[in-house]
Order: C-alpha cells, then sequence, then structure tokens
C-alpha cells in the first residue's frame, strides 16, 4: 500500500506531543474569570465564535486565541472590563507558551526506526516563532529533514508543499490527529495518509460522518502501530 512513499509528514500539535488538552485548560481559566458576566457555556460559545472569526487575521496558535479572548472578554463585559483581568488573560496566554513538552506515548521510537528508510518532515499549522521553541525543547529536531509551518492545511497548501519537496502526491504519507487538516486534504491530492486519533479535538477540526466515510485512509490507536502498518 505504501510502496511508493519516499516522505513522511507529521502533524505537530496532539500528534509529537500534547496541545489541545492546554486550550481546554485555558478556556476553563478564561471561563471562571469571566463568570461575573457570564455562564461558562455561553462563554466558550462566544469564545469559539470570536476565534473562527479572527482566523483570517490572526491565523492559528496561542497569540491569536490570547487577542480573542481579550476581545471576548471586552463585549462580554460591555467594556467595562478591569484591567487586571486583562493582565490575567495575558498571563494565561503566556503560561501556555511556556509549558514543558510532553512528547506522545511511543513517538521518539517511531521517530528512530524510520529515519533512514524515509525523508522524515514536519509539516503543522500555527505560529511560526511557537512552534519553532516547541520543536527545540522537544528535542526532535535531529530527526526531520525539514519543517514546514503553514498558515493553513487546505488542499492548496499540501500542492505547494509537493513542489516544494519536489516528489509526487503518491510519494507523500501525512501521519496527523486532525481528519479535517491532516487527513482528508491529503487524499484528494492523491497522497496517503494515516489517522492518529487525540482525545480532545477542537471543534473547528471536527468533520462530519459522511465526510469521515467518504475517503480511504488508515486509522489507528497508537503512533507505534504506524510501523506495523508501514
Amino acid at each position: 500500500m505504501y510502496k511508493k512513499i519516499k516522505v513522511i509528514a507529521f502533524d505537530a500539535d496532539d500528534t509529537l506531543w500534547v496541545n489541545e488538552t492546554y486550550f481546554r485548560e485555558a478556556e476553563h481559566q478564561f471561563a471562571k474569570l469571566l463568570n461575573g458576566y457570564e455562564t461558562e457555556n455561553k462563554i466558550d460559545q462566544e469564545l469559539f465564535k470570536k476565534e473562527i472569526d479572527n482566523l483570517k487575521l490572526y491565523g492559528y496558535g496561542i497569540k491569536g486565541f490570547v487577542l480573542s479572548m481579550i476581545e471576548c472578554a471586552l463585549e462580554l463585559s460591555n467594556y467595562q472590563l478591569k484591567p487586571k483581568l486583562i493582565q490575567e488573560i495575558l498571563n494565561i496566554g503566556k503560561e501556555m507558551l511556556e509549558k514543558p513538552i510532553e512528547l506522545l506515548d511511543g513517538i521518539e521510537e517511531v521517530l528512530e526506526e524510520l529515519q533512514g528508510k524515509y525523508k522524515l518532515i514536519v509539516a503543522t499549522k500555527g505560529d511560526l516563532l511557537d512552534q519553532e521553541k516547541k520543536l527545540e525543547k522537544s528535542g526532535l529536531l535531529k530527526y526531520f529533514h525539514h519543517v514546514e509551518v503553514m498558515s493553513d492545511k487546505k488542499t492548496s497548501d499540501y500542492k505547494k508543499l509537493l513542489q516544494h519537496l519536489d516528489i509526487k502526491a503518491s510519494e507523500l504519507l501525512m501521519i496527523g490527529n486532525s481528519l479535517k487538516s491532516d487527513v482528508l486534504p491529503l487524499i484528494s491530492i492523491g497522497a496517503s495518509a494515516i489517522h492518529v486519533p487525540f482525545h480532545t479535538t477542537w471543534e473547528h477540526e471536527t468533520v462530519s460522518k459522511e465526510e469521515e466515510s467518504l475517503t480511504d485512509y488508515v486509522t489507528i490507536e497508537n503512533i507505534k502501530e504506524s510501523l506495523t502498518v508501514l
């Protein structure tokens, strides 16, 4: 099935290391800060809407998330927000940026095994500085031939990546936790994908059951199973 593969691309957040869990914790902290203005459920809904509205301006990542929290807090408080609360929101973001890297089980073992057999790259989206820092802190940089921090992960973005790597779609395999970003766009351009679900998924990354069943891809429970599949 994967005989033509030359390059294996790994998503970073929630494929190499824990990420989404920290966003859920931050959302909970944010809701607690604003519980004098709205219910936690309403705050969550409004923050999500604000994040999606702002994606085209700020892109993905913690810094855009922090700006969306501040904007959301100002609106929910009817612009009565005390400066101290803005500082506390900024502190939530700083804490997220300084989190230690928690590698997912088996990832280093998989990279060691695949290194030399394939060209390994990182294909992730988010804030460039933040992702570079995480890769450095992770100790995994030595395994990767190339790191691509993309502004988004649509078919057009992957086509640009193929051009950059100078390979055919059939020679690329993507491994990641998001069906929307790491699997479906790859299948649609003729590349291969392995889905490794993470226990928490951002609502923006979810897909319908119909989309889930439309394409042919492999789902594994743990990254170590990729060695068996390959």
